[in-house]
């Protein structure tokens, strides 16, 4: 990182904040400016955020120094630091929308309405404006003005989509005003507009509660466990719901709560529509004004997740309360980033304490097989796969996962006959409509058999059916190519082994095997080409000697020879 020198290093090593400040201090602007973006491309908000803000003390006046440092600061979480460059922000630019939100959020959080209402329509927005029309609405209710709250709501236009936020919103608001059958319908609406969104269902069960009895509102949660199981917000309503015919609160009581949860339903939005970047800001928002909003954490971490930042999600799912009925869920997805970390042991030891305090966890269960299966440890991992299907007695298709998996586990821990029993179950159970997930069990079981010389022709037709699902898979692609290897039909190895490097040109295993189906039609020089890449492209150790004992020597047993550890490439992560 910077110090002394005016440039930054090459490389760029995250710091602790403080003193990367100090080190950054002693640095030119320029090599601030360029450690700022490097940490920027690194999606290091923390280290960006410190670098734009020492160039920033260093030039004060730069106005796109300024915005660069409060957009990764705010990016970043530290709103309270991001606050004041807003302030500085909005007199080079007053209309400038990101820091007028951000003072406004400020603002709403202190309860300070009307200079909430003042940031909000100082930024320009059309009637489409959904984020600022739902915040001015919960600053009219913060007022004490529930009429004009909803009157605000009721102005959005544009999207079809926009009438599910206004519903929501609207019913949220009047239901935090005690005005109970005016809420009613409302989110009823929203109900009937989509009764798969979560919040909605929710928002909706809890009224019913109230507004009727527990019976109507166990209904209502039931009928998403039909579409979603065992949501544990789902079950932890459900169980609150039968004791003594206990009632809900609403969802939203104040107006802090109700900005946090436009926030949160828009940053959950974004983040699965391809804007991460304002996703991020929009979910720290949220957490900020409600540090106790699970799902706004939640959906953070998975962000975090998402971007590929382990370290960053593990530290906001430490946040999660152990009181929540997300807890367990967190602490799964923990487990599993810390396994990406390659803190394994850590990870193991996490998932373990979770199923010796609830045995019957079958998320816990499933995720410690994953790490184990992807760890390579498959007799261990078929244990615990078998200790998840001994807790369902009655297997249907939303289990297929886990016979897939244990099969897996079984033919790599050379139990063959356990795994194709459980392979077949999966392909029994695996739903028609789930084309990724068939592809992967016919791929497995197809090529299974051809491996092993037994079963050719219906094991090569599930290999074709399984590359007719998902054409664009390159190692089901190379599986058929390998397979047609396997049975001595070089030139439609070749085809297909082509085919499947046109998809995946960096895999290792896939560049060996075209290599090998060059050869066997006499295609030597490319075969040493392919065989070169393959070690280029730093092969499994295992796999390096047979590779290089080819370059220098070419192929010499026979093609039917070997065993599947040489033979199709598995990714290890679960199928879709």
């Amino acid at each position: 990182m910077p110090a002394a020198s005016a440039a930054p290093p090459t490389t760029y090593q995250p710091l602790g904040a403080t003193p990367l400040f100090r080190d950054a201090l002693r640095t030119s602007v320029y090599g601030n400016v360029l450690a700022a973006r490097l940490a920027a491309n690194a999606r290091d908000t923390a280290a960006s955020s410190v670098f734009w803000r020492a160039a920033l003390r260093q030039d004060p006046r730069n106005a796109e120094i300024l915005e660069r440092a409060f957009v990764t600061t705010l990016a970043d979480g530290n709103i309270d630091e991001a606050a004041p460059l807003a302030e500085r922000l909005i007199q080079v630019d007053r209309q400038h929308r990101l820091a007028r939100l951000t003072l406004a959020v400020k603002a709403l959080k202190t309860r300070q309405y009307q200079a909430a209402r003042t940031h909000l329509n100082a930024a320009p927005r059309a009637n489409a404006d959904l984020t600022s029309t739902l915040l001015l609405g919960w600053s009219y209710m913060g007022s004490g003005d529930s009429t004009e709250a909803v009157k605000v709501v009721d102005r959005l236009v544009g999207a079809d989509w926009f009438n599910l936020f206004k519903q929501f919103h609207a019913g949220l608001i009047l239901d935090a005003a005690g005005r109970r059958p005016d809420a009613g319908r409302r989110l009823e609406e929203a109900y009937r507009l989509d009764s798969t969104i979560l919040r909605i269902v929710d928002a909706y069960g809890r009224w019913t509660s109230r507004a009727k009895n527990a019976e109507e509102a166990l209904k209502i949660y039931s009928a998403y466990g039909k579409v979603i199981p065992n949501h544990p917000i789902v079950q932890d309503a459900e169980r609150r719901l039968r004791e003594a015919n206990a009632t809900l609160p609403p969802m939203v009581r104040t107006s802090q709560q109700g900005v946090a949860e436009v926030l949160y339903g828009l940053g959950s939005a974004l983040s699965r529509q391809g804007g991460e970047d304002l996703a991020l800001i929009y979910l720290q928002l949220a957490r900020w004004i409600e540090p106790e909003h699970e799902l706004a954490i939640l959906s953070l971490a998975d962000l975090y997740e998402f971007l590929k930042l382990p370290r960053r999600a593990i530290a906001v799912f430490d946040m999660i309360p152990n009181t929540s009925p997300v807890y367990r869920n967190a602490q799964v997805q923990r487990a599993l980033n810390l396994d990406l970390l390659e803190e394994t042991d850590e990870a193991r030891k996490s998932l373990t304490a979770l199923i010796a305090a609830k045995p019957d966890d079958l998320e816990a269960l499933q995720a410690l097989g994953n790490i184990l299966r992807g760890r390579k440890i498959f007799a261990e991992a078929a244990d615990v796969y078998t200790k998840a299907l001994a807790l369902i007695p009655n297997p249907d298709r939303q289990h297929w996962i886990y016979f897939y998996f244990r099969g897996i586990s079984y033919e790599r821990s050379q139990q063959w006959a356990k795994a194709e029993a459980d392979l077949r179950k999966a392909m029994e159970l695996v739903p028609e409509n789930n084309a990724r997930g068939r592809a992967q069990v016919l791929n497995y079981l197809g090529y299974s058999w051809v491996d092993q010389g037994i079963n050719l022709e219906e094991g090569l037709a599930l290999v074709r059916k399984a590359v007719e699902l998902t054409p664009e898979d390159g190692y089901i692609v190379d599986s058929l190519g390998w397979a047609y290897y396997r049975l001595g039909r070089f030139e439609e190895a070749v085809t297909e082994l082509e085919r499947a490097i046109e998809l995946k040109p960096e895999d290792p295993v896939l560049n060996d095997h075209l290599g090998d189906a060059y050869w066997r039609v006499g295609r030597t020089l490319d075969a040493q080409f392919q065989w070169n890449h393959a070690r280029d492209l730093k092969p499994e150790p295992t796999d390096l000697p047979r590779i290089l004992d080819k370059i220098a020597n070419g192929l010499k047993e026979s093609p039917l020879a070997g065993s599947r550890t040489t033979g199709q490439a598995q990714p290890q992560s679960s199928p879709n």
